[in-house]
């Protein structure tokens, strides 16, 4: 009976309150409860995480007197009753337990205050919480004795020590909202531009409010890379990297212990060694069996998990807490559905469900949103990890090893597998929260709706295998479109790698045709995927709808009692919506799971590569007194485990100082001979050690994408004396003259604006900046002119270089400088087969005398192996256009050995080739080759949704939006006639409703069926083929390939999907205020204001977020191609031992990057939490109004009005989202267009002016006043040249570097059009026909030998015009005939990308091949010799001169013996032709020519 007074007092009332006894007790108790169950792990908490001391300042010490203040108020409260006790008035004991209970709790929180303080905490929100739960009880006694002051029993002392603490609280409630100063000695002091995050005080951080600024300041102009925060130091590289790394070799050790534990323990030692033959046999057995139970590999899984668990742990408790209050929502609504039914129930209750709905709803928002965050950040230090990791990883693994993983697939780990995890870090919880959603939804359906509900699930249940199904396959066509999307990229990359040969071939059209076959194959993938989509769509659109459709069905039809009311319809429906998201995201989240783990898988297999062992050479120091300086005994190296040795049994000695050459034919383990001694290869047996620090010149310079200066100190300290004596030396002068602003210039990807001597001397200069005690030289002299290359030997290399004192290995193929050698090394292969000095090999009269008779004539011209070298930068033909100059480890053999693919990164994105700009003032000018990707601001133009309208279809667009309208109107309308069923007692059939809602569905889904893109792709691919020359040269190629892959993909895969996404929000919230507006006509005062307030938020969210995606995505690319400059220069970072300043590099570029990350996914959360805010606001409203007009309204049409509302929030937040996400994505669009409006050259055909077919029969060439120049700004580089070539002549191009012999041959080939004058071959002005008519006519054997990967015969001849009799005759005309039959797969002979897998002299043959091939009139040479040795060069000559008999050769040659038979020399000089006549009139003359020859030492 008395509890039904009680409850008469608290509910079944107008004027609820809680009993004394409830108030004295349970009210002070909660809060004390709460505190002392969080103190032990807060305070553990505490004591683990140390951030530094906080000074005592007013705040603190205002906290702390409160605190006190509150003790004494509770205990005067206990000595009071004590008092009363000694007057023996006797009261209940809970007088004296609760003020002792609140009056300890309080010192405790006076406690907690000072050990935060100590601890460094600035704002807590276990004490916040709990100053709010006392409050909160405190308020409720407060009114209960409010109301009750017109009564007469009033306990003064009691009431005014009550009043007083209340007081108290509330002050220490508003104190605890604000956050102390920063802890001494902590980063952020001396920190430019810390993070708001560390010293936010807890409310603002649940609700993200610390970003605000960035907000603002990011709508009011755009954002800068310089407003972005410093990281915490928690997310830093120098933090994450190194636990992970550290966990990961602990794992490591442990797997690779236990084998071997378990292998070498007999049971019985001596019986082992001693007993019968059986024990030894069941020994070996052991040995064999064992090992294979207890493989295990090392886990990744664990590794990640031991690193970033802890942490992460805590999303577990915010997910779950956030899964347990959304069934809150339904269970309210029920109520309130109650409440509008029952006129007798007091107005307050009706307010009181109102506001816990808000409450509840309020709550849910701050909780997930602090789950997501965690989710996030844990994402993003995993991913952070993973880089450093692997980038540690490149830097140590072997040459076998990096042949099993190529440089874009390395990339890809970093790119592609990093951000899996980053993404499954975000999902993980799902896979326990979602069943048990599942579970909790359909708990209280059934108390709901008894066991009706089970139609509802066996529907879900039915669909769950479908959308699984569809999963599976979705994942196999993703798997056929990566793949396909693969090999786009991978010809893409090697097209715009060789694009300069392409243009000189005229190949475009069959590499067009290429691309595009892939591109259907993708396209037919993606038409399927598409199809799929939509049934997808459609099933996962009709499953609620059926679901409740079955469930209302059978609940009607089972019993004639069950009446569907509003109740049980709309709370049931709440709860189907509840159920729908879990179900559907179950199959995302597995199939997310299974992407992440093959990734790990990738990665493990990675990090578990063998690595370099540095060990297997002995380093002694420098200091071990005088001796050998190098010691190789009987030593045998091969690159591989598996292969078969390159270095066999090869054993000398170099004395200390001593010069050393090697010599050998190509291909015979000269390369591989240095690369033995820096211990790149693998030792097999033997003893190599070698004193002091190493110094390595690679054959193919390795350039980084910095300023010249920065390429030479490579990390060591300035000093400029001897800096400027290493760059005269290198003979590197003339070229700082030419650069544009000295060894300030920034050199482009791989050495882009440097030609290959250039390149070479600044490789060679590094090395001897560095100042160590052994050189190693692999062959640097051949890239360069004779004259520079004497420079060099003398200056440098030579008895009486710089380099006089140390010992040094040159790898050669020059014999002019043998006789001032120590020491010839002659090899053949992989053996020693001669070794002395100069004098005692001519005296043994072998292999190596012979050799040098046979070229004694040519001897001294050989001096100039290689090509020319400083011209003005741009001027000279670069070395890398053709990607050639991969800069690989030493040389050929091992080039052939690594198919270490791609020159390039697949899909590194933007290349910001700013050197470091801060370091002088002078730099500010420096002159900027590269085109940085620039970061579009502002606003997305609308023309850009047209043109991508377009791109679709007009029809099919408006058609789609029109029937995305029809769905939801449907579906609003079903919704509606269900509310007014449920109003009505009597069963209506909705039977006939349902099939016009499903037919709509199913056109719907049909509808979204297919948007694809044949379009952009085609014109991209036509427009980029069609760009000059001058565009390759300064976009890099990364940009290109970004576009083909990553902006394709996201127009190919994500705008789409966004697209269906946002459609389908934004008219479910116009749907939901129309059913709100419907049900409660005042809610229109309320709707548009908050539409106001979420339209500001929102833009004021995508100004700042469009801008940080923008700068994450520019500050992505460096990343990747730092990383990629590091794994193609590896073998020299190690060489001169800076792996860690690598290693910093790469960490620095990442945490760039995870700076614009970062307050990008905080934004996200701080729009989210606005948002949601919004979204409780009209959940507030429509309960708000339907509780004051009740008694107007129908039960069914509350229920309507409030399910939807609920459902508004999430909605809200995606069309956000969504609409932010097609903004960041149309600029793919946007940058697509971008390429297509480019400056294109002439057409390739004009029908009208096509010369006949047999042109040119002379081959009669006329420049008339020709003039060149390489772009707009810059200087003429041929000036007024006036020459007649006649048919058939041999006509040699000589002059110095920079001279523009290589821009005589552009001009013909028109790569640049003229500036002046014109070029006439046989009658026909070339400049009036179509750029394929004329490079069809002539062929040229370029500079660089480059080669497509595909097979061999599809190199000679893309476009299959030749026999195979044809292919055989021109490769046996180019020594290639044996090679090619000893291939197993002959003319089908795969070449990897770049052609790595022959040596370069091979490739500059298999060039001649096709020249001799196409057979044209006019044939160009352009330096073609300088990769071979001298015995394929002469073979080369003679095939010339036999094969192009009658026709016209222009040879641009470097080594003058060469041309000497030729009927005339041209000499340029500066753009202009100095001397042109036959060679010996012009040694006669003693001009320039002959000054030339001198140097060559031919006269």
């Amino acid at each position: 009976m008395a509890e039904q007074v009680d409850w008469n007092i608290t509910w079944h009332t107008d004027n609820p309150d809680f009993t004394k006894c409830f108030q004295n007790t349970v009210l002070v108790w909660v809060p004390c409860v709460y505190l002392w169950a969080c103190f032990p792990f807060y305070f553990l908490y505490l004591c683990r995480h140390n951030r530094g001391y906080i000074q005592m300042i007013h705040l603190n010490k205002a906290k702390t007197a409160l605190g006190f203040l509150l003790w004494i108020v509770c205990w005067a409260d206990l000595f009071y009753s004590f008092w009363e006790r000694s007057q023996s008035i006797y009261r209940a004991p809970v007088f004296l337990v609760s003020p002792t209970l609140l009056g300890i709790t309080m010192l405790l929180a006076t406690f907690l205050i000072q050990c935060e303080r100590r601890k460094g905490v600035q704002s807590s929100g276990v004490l916040l919480t709990f100053w709010l739960l006392a409050l909160l009880c405190a308020g409720i006694v407060f009114r209960s004795k409010y109301s009750s002051l017109k009564d007469d029993k009033i306990d003064i002392f009691r009431d005014v020590t009550f009043y007083i603490y209340f007081l108290l609280v509330l002050a220490q409630l508003i104190l605890s909202c604000f956050s102390d100063h920063s802890p001494l000695f902590s980063e952020t002091i001396n920190d430019p531009n810390p993070c708001p995050e560390s010293g936010a005080s807890f409310l603002s951080r649940i609700t993200f409010w610390w970003i605000s600024g960035l907000m603002v300041q990011g709508y009011k102009c755009p954002l800068e890379a310089t407003d972005l925060w410093s990281l915490n130091r928690e997310d830093t590289s120098n933090q994450v990297v190194p636990v992970l790394v550290k966990n990961w070799k602990k794992e490591c050790a442990k797997t690779r212990k236990q084998p071997v534990k378990i292998v070498y323990s007999p049971k019985d030692p001596a019986k082992a060694e001693g007993g019968s033959k059986g024990d030894v046999n069941e020994e070996v057995e052991a040995l064999i069996l064992k090992p294979t139970q207890r493989e295990r590999k090392p886990s990744l899984f664990k590794v990640l998990y031991k690193t970033f668990g802890p942490y992460f742990l805590m999303s577990f408790l915010f997910k779950a807490l956030h899964d347990l209050m959304m069934f809150a929502g339904p269970e309210i609504l029920k109520l309130l559905i109650n409440f509008v039914n029952d006129n007798q129930a007091p107005d307050w209750q009706g307010y009181f469900y109102t506001a816990l709905l808000f409450v509840s709803a309020c709550l849910q928002t701050l909780v997930l949103h602090q789950y997501f965050h965690i989710c996030f950040v844990s994402g993003m230090r995993i991913k952070t990890a993973v880089i450093g990791a692997i980038y540690r990883k490149a830097l140590v693994i072997t040459n076998s090893a990096r042949k099993s993983s190529t440089v874009g697939e390395i990339v890809n780990l970093m790119s592609v597998d990093a951000q899996r995890f980053m993404d499954l870090a975000t999902y993980i919880n799902m896979i326990w929260s979602a069943p048990l959603q599942v579970i909790l939804a359909l708990y209280l359906l059934w108390l709901n709706l008894g066991p009706s509900v089970f139609a509802g699930v066996a529907v879900m249940i039915l669909m769950v295998p479908l959308n699984a199904v569809m999963a599976m396959k979705t994942k196999t066509y993703q798997v056929a479109h990566m793949k396909s999307k693969d090999n786009r990229i991978k010809l893409m990359n090697e097209i715009l790698n060789g694009i300069k040969v392409l243009k000189l071939y005229a190949w475009e059209l069959a590499f067009k045709e290429k691309v595009l076959e892939i591109r259907q194959e993708e396209l037919k993938v993606l038409k399927k995927s598409a199809y799929l989509a939509a049934v997808g769509t459609f099933t996962w659109v009709c499953t609620p709808f059926l679901v409740a459709l079955s469930t209302f069905a059978v609940y009607v039809t089972v019993d004639k009692n069950n009446v569907l009311d509003a109740q049980k319809a709309f709370v049931s429906l709440a709860l189907f919506n509840i159920l729908r998201f879990p179900l559907n995201i179950l199959p995302m989240v597995i199939s997310s799971i299974v992407q992440a783990s093959v990734s790990l898988k990738r990665l493990r297999i990675f990090l578990s590569h063998e690595e370099l062992e540095p060990e297997s050479i002995v380093r002694k120091p420098i200091k071990d007194g005088g001796g050998d300086s190098i010691i190789v005994k009987n030593a045998t190296f091969t690159w591989s485990r598996s292969d078969p040795p390159t270095l066999n049994g090869i054993t000398f000695t170099v004395p200390q100082g001593a010069l050393v050459a090697v010599l050998g034919q190509v291909g015979c383990g000269k390369s591989s001979l240095l690369s033995a001694l820096l211990a790149e290869m693998d030792k097999i047996e033997g003893h190599v050690s070698i004193k002091g620090s190493v110094a390595y010149v690679p054959q193919q310079a390795w350039i980084q994408n910095a300023s010249l200066r920065e390429n030479v100190l490579f990390g060591r300290q300035p000093q400029e004396r001897f800096y400027k004596t290493v760059i005269e030396s290198c003979a590197l002068l003339p070229d700082l003259e030419i650069l544009p602003s000295g060894d300030r210039t920034e050199i482009g990807e791989k050495g882009v604006n440097l030609s290959g001597g250039q390149k070479q001397r600044v490789s060679l200069a590094r090395a001897v900046y560095c100042d160590s005690d052994v050189y190693l030289f692999d062959d640097p002299l051949s890239a360069v002119d004779a004259h520079v290359g004497k420079h060099i030997f003398e200056k440098v290399i030579g008895p009486q270089g710089i380099l006089k004192n140390k010992t040094r290995i040159l790898v050669t193929h020059s014999i002019s400088y043998l006789s001032q050698v120590d020491v010839i090394i002659v090899m053949s292969d992989g053996k020693i087969s001669e070794m002395g000095s100069h004098q005692e090999l001519l005296d043994r009269d072998g292999a190596f005398a012979e050799f040098l008779r046979t070229y004694a004539n040519a001897e001294q011209n050989m001096e100039d192996e290689g090509k020319g070298t400083n011209g003005p930068v741009v001027k000279e033909v670069k070395q890398m256009e053709n990607g050639v100059l991969i800069s690989e480890t030493a040389g050929k053999q091992l080039k052939r050995q690594l198919s270490n693919s791609s020159s390039y990164s697949t899909e590194p994105g933007k290349h910001n080739s700013t050197a470091d700009m801060q370091k002088s003032e002078a730099q500010k000018d420096a002159w900027k080759l590269m085109e940085a990707d620039k970061a579009k601001t502002g606003q997305v133009k609308l023309s850009v949704y047209w043109d991508y309208m377009k791109a679709i279809g007009l029809f099919i667009s408006f058609l789609s939006i029109f029937l995305f309208i029809c769905n939801h109107v449907a579906s609003l309308a079903s919704n509606y006639w269900l509310s007014l069923w449920t109003d009505d007692p009597v069963v209506n059939g909705t039977q006939q409703h349902t099939n016009v809602r499903l037919s709509v569905y199913g056109a719907l889904g049909i509808s979204q069926g297919h948007l694809c893109f044949p379009r952009l792709h085609l014109d991209l691919l036509h427009n980029v083929l069609r760009s000059p020359m001058s565009f390759f040269e300064r976009t890099p190629s990364g940009n290109l390939v970004n576009r083909f892959s990553k902006e394709m993909d996201t127009v190919d895969s994500m705008i789409p999907q966004i697209i269906k996404m946002f459609m389908g929000s934004l008219f479910n919230v116009i749907g939901a205020c129309i059913i709100i507006l419907l049900a409660t006509p005042i809610a229109a005062i309320i709707i548009p204001p908050l539409g106001l307030i979420y339209f500001f938020v929102q833009r004021f969210y995508v100004a700042s977020s469009r801008q940080l995606k923008r700068l994450e995505s520019v500050s992505r690319s460096p990343v990747y191609s730092h990383f990629n400059e590091t794994l193609l220069g590896v073998s020299v970072i190690r060489a001169f031992e800076e792996q860690q300043r690598f290693i910093r590099q790469s960490d620095l570029k990442v945490d760039e990057n995870q700076k614009a990350y970062y307050p990008s996914i905080v934004a996200n959360r701080w729009l989210a939490v606005r948002l949601e805010c919004v979204g409780n606001c009209i959940v507030l409203f429509a309960a708000l109004f339907s509780v004051i007009s009740r008694h107007s309204l129908s039960p069914g049409l509350v229920g309507l009005s409030v399910s939807y509302s609920l459902q508004v929030t999430t909605y809200l937040n995606w069309l956000v989202r969504m609409s932010s996400e097609m903004e960041t994505n149309i600029v793919a669009v946007e940058r697509l267009k971008e390429y297509s409006e480019t400056e294109k050259e002439a057409p390739w055909c004009i029908e009208e002016a096509a010369p006949p077919t047999n042109w040119p029969q002379q081959g009669r060439v006329e420049f008339r006043d020709f003039s060149l120049r390489y772009r707009e700004d810059l200087d003429l580089v041929l000036k007024h040249v006036n020459v007649t070539i006649e048919g058939g002549e041999k006509v040699g191009i000589v002059g110095r570097t920079g001279a523009g012999k290589s821009s005589l041959t552009l001009g013909l080939f028109r790569i640049n059009e003229s500036a002046g004058g014109e070029i006439i071959i046989d009658g026909i002005n070339i400049a009036k026909i179509g750029l394929h008519h004329l490079r069809f006519k002539i062929t040229i054997i370029p500079q660089d030998p480059v080669l497509f990967s595909g097979s061999l015969r599809m190199n000679l001849d893309p476009f299959d015009q030749y026999s195979d009799e044809d292919i055989w005759t021109s490769l046996e005309l180019a020594h290639l005939k044996n090679f090619v039959s000893s291939l197993p797969d002959k003319l089908n002979h795969e070449c990897t990308e770049g052609g790595e897998n022959l040596s370069v002299g091979q490739r500059q043959l298999v060039c001649l091949a096709r020249a001799l091939l196409r057979k044209t009139k006019i044939l160009v040479l352009d330096e073609a010799t300088a990769a071979v040795d001298l015995e394929t060069d002469n073979l080369i000559q003679s095939t010339i001169r036999t094969q192009f008999d009658d026709c016209t050769v222009l040879t641009i040659a470097h080594r003058l013996n060469t041309i000497l038979d030729y009927t005339r020399v041209i000499v340029l000089d500066k753009g202009e032709i100095v001397e042109c006549d036959s060679p010996p009139v012009l040694l006669q003359k003693k001009g320039i020519f002959y000054s030339m020859a001198k140097d060559a030492g031919l006269v």
